[in-house]
């Protein structure tokens, strides 16, 4: 598997309350449930779980909707 990212990477996002920043902390590449959606992922397009460094908030991310940050 070869990811961009990799668990434990520190990561950050745009969402609709701004920039937000967090944790993997699971790489998935193939389809997966979550919060009641099926969410696609492969090897060519993994999707990301990170936890809110600020909530306990999990959310799901493809690779391009993140940046990595030097902790």
């Amino acid at each position: 598997m070869s990811t961009k990212f990799q668990v434990g990477d520190h990561v950050c996002w745009n969402s609709e309350a701004g920039k937000v920043s967090g944790h993997i902390t699971t790489v998935h590449c193939s389809d997966f449930d979550y919060k009641g959606y099926t969410h696609h992922a492969s090897e060519d397009e993994p999707q990301y779980e990170i936890k809110s460094d600020k909530t306990d908030h999990i959310a799901a991310h493809k690779e391009n909707a993140l940046q990595k940050i030097s902790d």
